[in-house]
């Protein structure tokens, strides 16, 4: 399911962009997938969603706010991942961290 969802995100992006440049295949844009999916939650469907979801809202406030603003970012995640163990679903969804 998940080379699926992938194959799917690839072909969609080069569809919409209409050129597909070696910057997609950098390897900071892996690390800020993981990042969206461990944010969000690893163990639901929704979760990953809900982490991409809060990474680029709070990418989006912060570029607003500050030209410097992945120094803001990384502590929030930092925070994110301390305290919200199994991401952001889980959290919200009310079943909270049971494996503290």
């Amino acid at each position: 399911v998940s080379g699926a969802g992938t194959g799917l995100a690839g072909s969609l992006i080069a569809n919409h962009a209409e050129f597909v440049s070696p910057e997609v295949l950098h390897w900071v844009q892996s690390g800020e997938i993981m990042i969206m999916v461990i944010l969000g939650g690893i163990g639901s469907l929704f979760g990953p969603i809900l982490g991409a979801a809060a990474f680029i809202m709070m990418e989006e406030l912060l570029v607003g706010i500050t030209e410097h603003w992945m120094i803001i970012l990384g502590p929030l995640l930092i925070a994110a991942v301390l305290f919200a163990r199994g991401g952001l679903f889980p959290l919200l969804a009310g079943r909270g961290n049971e494996n503290a």
